[in-house]
């Protein structure tokens, strides 16, 4: 029995007769997808349609392809440098809703003249920009250095970061803050789509590899990102 079907039909009032007669098939054929027959490609998408769900909100296994991968994994990288500067600017400037960036300097963006100007547009288009950088006198910071073996320069960094970042404080829509948090992950994110750079063990971030996620609105690997970022967010202080 596919009970989440069963109730998108319920919910948007169908029945099967009238699903039948939308998408063209004999009632019996509605039955057996209740039942938990997986319908066709071509009438899934038709039947999605008519629930306004997601296909892999009524049928979750879809969300996984050959060998398990799952469908919310858009591309990998070898190492941050790998993933094309179309792909980072793509990012940002597709945001309808919000931007994060959850880093520890993120140096790399922070000196990119196009970034800025599409944060800066972005605002202007009403989407929540909201950036996270180390507090460069954490001790979170501090360890990093330390793990990466090359001392104050990570707080260095930061602090070139916070000057660049600095004049966008004036723009309506960007908050910066300062976190103290150990990061397993540099996150990027724009609405449903994510850039997450894991953190490698005395390996800095631009040698590590990245994932590229979209939501697909059947599992929970980009909402498991996403809530981590805002619990560091409720925990930062605002860059004064």
């Amino acid at each position: 029995m596919n009970d989440t079907l069963r109730r998108a039909l319920a919910d948007a009032r169908l029945d099967e007769v009238t699903v039948s007669t939308a998408l063209g098939v004999d009632p019996k054929t509605v039955q057996r997808w209740i039942m938990g027959r997986v319908p066709q490609r071509r009438h899934r998408w038709d039947l999605a349609d008519l629930v306004s769900r997601h296909e892999h909100d009524l049928w979750p296994e879809l969300a996984y392809g050959a060998g398990g991968s799952c469908s919310e994994i858009r591309g990998s990288y070898p190492h941050r440098a790998a993933v094309p500067w179309e792909i980072w600017r793509g990012l940002f400037s597709s945001a309808q809703q919000e931007i994060g960036i959850l880093v520890y300097s993120g140096l790399f963006l922070a000196e990119d003249i196009e970034t800025q100007r599409t944060l800066i547009d972005r605002a202007g288009a009403g989407v929540a920009v909201r950036i996270l950088l180390g507090n460069p006198d954490g001790r979170s910071v501090a360890s990093r250095g330390t793990e990466e073996g090359i001392g104050d320069a990570v707080a260095a960094k930061v602090r070139n970061a916070i000057v660049l970042y600095r004049p966008l404080l004036s723009v309506d829509g960007i908050e910066v803050r300062l976190h103290d948090t150990i990061l397993y992950n540099s996150i990027y994110r724009a609405d449903d789509e994510l850039l997450v750079n894991p953190h490698v063990y005395g390996i800095a971030a631009a040698y590590a590899p990245v994932l590229h996620l979209h939501r697909s609105g059947a599992f929970d690997l980009v909402s498991t990102y996403a809530e981590s970022f805002d619990r560091v967010w409720q925990t930062a202080d605002p860059l004064g």
